[in-house]
């Protein structure tokens, strides 16, 4: 064999690697993109590197297999669902409170399912893995929550905070928490806004007069 086949022979071998690890990595990362779906871009504007996001997230896929999630029998999904109702009929007296209550049902939940809940971050990253889809809405109630504590967030933030803390908390029980033939969905509230409205007073129409009562001209 000349030098010159070899050197081919040894350029073809390598270009072979090259486009093989190429392949192995776009799948890789196609596979986190279908896993992760928006905490991918979260992931990868949050990290110095594109390599740095998806080596966390690999991570993150690590520890979330040591977890021993449970899933939640029929009597316990009943349960929540009956307490999520209560707080959200009650959002139209004590938002403020509803909230509060929202936070610590849904941190509850989380831990009953056997997620983590002694620290924010690490509560996000776990739940990222199989509930990435419903987290930034989980992230955007958070925040209105600091946002009260401080006594900056008004009455539509707290409407919008509940909104995001059920498609959290939906997404964890497997079903929505508030079926259309119970009291609170029937209390003004629609698919887009599930929270109930406080009614509106529609003043009486004044009475018709009669002809005999009309004034005389």
């Amino acid at each position: 064999m000349s030098p010159t086949q070899v050197i081919v022979i040894v350029v073809a071998a390598v270009l072979v690697v090259v486009v093989a690890a190429s392949i192995w990595a776009v799948t890789r990362r196609a596979a986190l993109r279908r896993r992760f779906g928006p905490e991918y871009d979260q992931a990868v504007a949050e990290r110095e590197s594109r390599g740095d996001a998806e080596r966390e997230l690999r991570e993150r896929t690590r520890r979330h297999a040591e977890l021993s999630l449970t899933p939640l029998p029929a009597e316990s999904r009943q349960r929540y669902a009956t307490t999520w109702a209560d707080i959200q009929a009650n959002f139209v007296d004590a938002p403020n409170d509803s909230v509060g209550a929202a936070d610590e049902l849904v941190t509850r939940l989380i831990a009953e399912r056997g997620y983590p809940t002694g620290n924010y971050d690490e509560q996000l990253a776990t739940l990222s893995v199989e509930h990435a889809r419903t987290l930034s809405h989980y992230r955007d109630a958070h925040e209105i929550r600091l946002r009260d504590q401080r006594g900056e967030a008004g009455t539509e933030d707290l409407r919008q905070a509940l909104v995001h803390y059920r498609a959290l908390f939906a997404d964890l029980l497997g079903t929505d928490p508030v079926r259309p033939d119970e009291p609170a969905a029937r209390s003004g509230a629609s698919e887009s806004d599930p929270l109930p409205q406080k009614p509106q007073h529609t003043p009486e129409p004044a009475p018709r007069q009669s002809p005999q009562d009309a004034p005389s001209r």
